[in-house]
């Protein structure tokens, strides 16, 4: 397929403009008509949290995903990139992958003052429209949203008044993308509060800069509960601006869980045919994590990644190879005492 090079070819092409938002829900709608799987490797969801999350896209909300560790929250939202349209045009050197029909930055704008329908333009993947942000403590505004660039300044000749000598920060350069920030309650209640004048006014402030950026950014926050007491909070007035929170749960039972098991675990070919696995064997690996769930003596809030069962089931293989390559066997079958051989990947979680 042949792309249009320059503004003017691309305004003689059938393109229009859509928000990411609107891109999300036509593709969705397209799927779903066709009665195609949207969260392809998914399991255990499709009776809850995906029906969720194609709700909240179908009516354009920012998402957030709370849940417990090992929930496949963050897979989630990378799957989320596959809604998206193949490529989407941007002025070429833009920062903030600005469209070429309704230009945000100062530089994009210029450009097309200046070269007018001979503006150059790229095409964008959807496998570069995602970026994903783990929260912690030291995270900044400038990080975020930007800052002014000392060393730009004096490259380009210009005062510190002048917009062009902004270092745009993540948030900015995710334009026209989905943008996800993992646990979101470690992120300060100032930078928060940074998000939700995104959120809500379309407007940034760098440095005394006051940007009109009416930005176009599918938000997808995660969270674990436990967060909301232990470790910090959401400030109410972003988390109102959230508006689909979808919770995430474990597989109910040990069938999905041993599916889930089976996709995820590293286990090669040549391995398989030649170690002997009993279904029991690899329903007991599921029941360990399944106890825990219910123990006592396991902090529930935490929870109990689904990670586990999938290094232990990784490691009772690496238990009966380790076995047959010491006695010089070429066949094997796992064992009930390959089972110490998972303690290590019981106790990291």
């Amino acid at each position: 397929m042949t792309y249009a090079t320059t503004l003017g070819q691309l305004k003689a092409t059938a393109y229009s403009t859509k928000t990411i938002k609107q891109e999300l829900r036509d593709n969705l709608i397209d799927r779903l008509k066709k009665r195609q799987k949207v969260f392809e490797g998914i399991i255990a969801y499709d009776n809850t949290v995906i029906p969720d999350i194609e709700r909240a896209l179908l009516s354009r909300h920012n998402i957030l995903l709370l849940g417990l560790r090992g929930q496949a929250k963050t897979r989630l939202a990378r799957l989320m990139t596959h809604l998206l349209d193949e490529y989407i045009p941007i002025v070429r050197g833009s920062e903030i992958n600005d469209d070429p029909l309704r230009p945000l930055s100062r530089y994009a704008k210029d450009l097309i003052a200046e070269a007018g329908d001979d503006t150059p333009i790229d095409w964008l993947h959807r496998s570069e429209r995602y970026s994903e942000k783990l929260a912690t403590p030291d995270v900044s505004v400038a990080d975020l949203i930007g800052d002014a660039d000392p060393i730009k300044a004096a490259n380009l000749r210009l005062p510190y008044s002048d917009e062009r000598v902004i270092h745009f920060g993540l948030v900015p350069r995710s334009n026209r993308s989905i943008f996800v920030i993992n646990e979101l309650p470690d992120l300060q209640a100032r930078i928060q509060v940074a998000l939700f004048n995104i959120l809500q006014e379309g407007d940034i402030q760098i440095r005394g800069f006051k940007l009109r950026l009416p930005l176009d950014i599918q938000f997808v926050f995660t969270a674990n509960p436990e967060d909301y007491t232990n470790r910090g909070s959401i400030v109410t007035p972003l988390k109102d601006r959230i508006e689909s929170q979808i919770l995430t749960h474990y597989p109910p039972t040990i069938a999905l869980s041993r599916h889930i098991t089976q996709q995820e675990a590293r286990i090669d070919a040549g391995r398989a045919q030649h170690i002997g696995i009993p279904d029991l064997a690899r329903d007991m690996v599921e029941q360990i994590a399944f106890e825990a769930r219910n123990s006592e003596y396991v902090d529930c809030k935490s929870g109990v990644s689904a990670r586990l069962t999938i290094s232990a089931f990784e490691n009772l293989v690496s238990a009966a190879e380790r076995r047959m390559i010491l006695n010089d066997e070429e066949l094997g079958t796992v064992r009930v005492g390959d089972f110490w051989g998972i303690v290590p990947a019981r106790r990291a979680k």
